[in-house]
Order: structure tokens, then C-alpha cells, then sequence
């Protein structure tokens, strides 16, 4: 079973047909668009400051959302996949994002739309990650532009989750 909990008098908010994982954990001031999925021991922690996710957003196994202590909020857009045990602490990341495995993005980064952020990557505080770009590396450095054929991978995956979800309603 997943664990949502009120924290300093807020608790998380969901839209429509959401779905949550056993061991998934959502606390605090959150507020979560449609079809959103957060996956096993995935951590999304609006204890300190505001987390904000779109719609058709899937938030992986063992990713950890959370923020900065009065000073950084996080903003998720729609159709963004956050992929197994990434962070993702007090940034933006606009619609049409995939964020690699392990990936980690930090404070008050800017991740632009139909974007993607390879596996093991670590943005640094401040990055402004143009849109339809691919950042990779550590530090992370633009590599690429995103082409049509990956551009369809980041649609693809986006919609593959609630779908995902539905086997495990049945």
C-alpha cells in the first residue's frame, strides 16, 4: 500500500485517475495532474516547499522528488518521465521531458520542453537545458538535439504508464 501523509497542515492533492504503487510515498504539498503514476519506493516529499506535476507524468521505482527548505520549489510538467531512482530536488522541468536512470537534477535547474536528461547525468544548480536537447554527463553538457525518432520515444513512454498502471488495477 502506498503512504500519503499530511505534513505542516498540507496534504496532497490528485487528479483523476492517478495511480500509486505499493511503497510508493507522497507527503506534504503536493499536487498531482491526471493520470499520474508514482512506482514502487518512489519518494515524493512536498515537506519543505511545493511540488507541482502535470498531467501523464510517471515518476519511477525509487525516484526521489522533493525541494529546498523555502528557496526552491519543484515544477513537473506534463507527459515527463522520471525513470528509475533519478532525483529531482527543487528545479522546473517543462512538458515532454525523459529523465535517464539514475539521473540527478538539482535546484533551479531548467529542464525545456521535449528534452531529455540521459541516465547518470547530473545537472547542476542554475542549468538552463535548452528545449529539445539531450544533456549528458557529469557535469551534464548538451550532446545532442533530441530527433524525431527520440522525440517519439518521450511521447511513447509518457503513454505507456497508465497503461502500465491498468495491469495492476485488474
Amino acid at each position: 500500500m502506498a503512504i500519503i501523509k499530511s505534513v505542516r497542515g498540507f496534504t496532497p492533492k490528485f487528479g483523476q485517475n492517478c495511480f500509486l504503487a505499493d511503497g510508493a510515498i507522497v507527503v506534504g504539498n503536493v499536487t498531482m495532474g491526471d493520470n499520474c503514476t508514482v512506482w514502487f519506493n518512489a519518494v515524493v516529499r512536498g515537506d519543505v516547499h511545493s511540488i507541482t506535476i502535470g498531467n501523464n507524468t510517471n515518476i519511477q521505482d525509487g525516484a526521489v522528488l522533493h525541494c529546498t527548505y523555502e528557496r526552491a520549489n519543484l515544477i513537473i510538467g506534463n507527459n515527463v518521465s522520471i525513470a528509475h531512482n533519478a532525483v529531482v530536488h527543487g528545479c522546473t522541468v517543462e512538458d515532454n521531458v525523459l529523465i535517464g536512470i539514475g539521473a540527478v537534477i538539482m535546484d533551479h535547474a531548467v529542464i525545456g520542453k521535449n528534452s531529455v536528461i540521459a541516465a547518470g547525468a547530473v545537472v547542476l544548480p542554475g542549468t538552463q537545458v535548452e528545449p529539445g536537447s539531450v544533456y549528458a554527463g557529469v557535469p551534464a553538457k548538451r550532446v545532442k538535439d533530441v530527433t524525431p525518432e527520440l522525440l517519439e520515444t518521450i511521447t511513447r513512454t509518457a503513454r505507456n504508464y497508465p497503461m502500465y498502471a491498468q495491469w495492476f488495477r485488474e
